[in-house]
């Protein structure tokens, strides 16, 4: 039975014993299922957001609009895929005995309320049902998303920059493949 559980489960990308509630700076990138382009077209190097691109900014903004611990620095919404800054201010953890699961398994597994994945995960859930009232039915994301924890201003920095540039680097991609074929 033990084998089944995990037979089709894939290895958490996360860091391996940080807890992801607390105080810090990460870079998400998220992805739409498929990579299918949602939110609008890039143009002369400059992102247009298309009427879901819109829905999804908002979102994110919204993201530190309902959430006491968080903070947001720069982003992109992106033809198919979402980067963005997030800073988590302070740890909403509470270590209560009410909180405490008898089910170790599901424990292990589940996500702390106001950590990195509750944000995301809220997010995600708030552009796909503003999508869906909109009347698109078919959009989804991909089930995980990237992340890094910031180490530095250096690194901050170089994210930053990596974020801006992410348009024209989009065109650039794009042109080196039709050159391909």
């Amino acid at each position: 039975m033990e084998r089944e559980i995990h037979k089709y489960r894939i290895p958490s990308a996360r860091l391996k014993g940080y807890d992801y509630s607390s105080p810090n700076w990460y870079f998400v990138t998220i992805n739409t299922k498929h990579h299918q382009e949602y939110f609008g077209e890039i143009k002369n190097s400059e992102m247009h957001l298309n009427v879901l691109g819109k829905i999804a900014e908002e979102e994110w903004i919204k993201t530190s609009e309902v959430r006491k611990n968080v903070e947001l620095d720069y982003y992109v919404v992106m033809p198919n895929h979402f980067h963005g800054i997030l800073i988590i201010t302070e740890s909403l953890r509470r270590d209560v005995a009410r909180n405490v699961s008898t089910n170790k398994k599901y424990s292990d597994i589940s996500p702390v309320s106001g950590s990195l994945s509750t944000i995301i995960r809220g997010f995600k859930s708030a552009v796909t049902n503003q999508i869906h009232k909109h009347g698109d039915n078919h959009f989804s994301w991909q089930p995980r998303f990237y992340d890094r924890i910031i180490r530095n201003e250096r690194e901050l920095n170089a994210i930053r920059t990596y974020i801006k540039l992410n348009p024209l680097r989009w065109e650039l991609d794009y042109d080196k493949e039709t050159l391909d074929l």
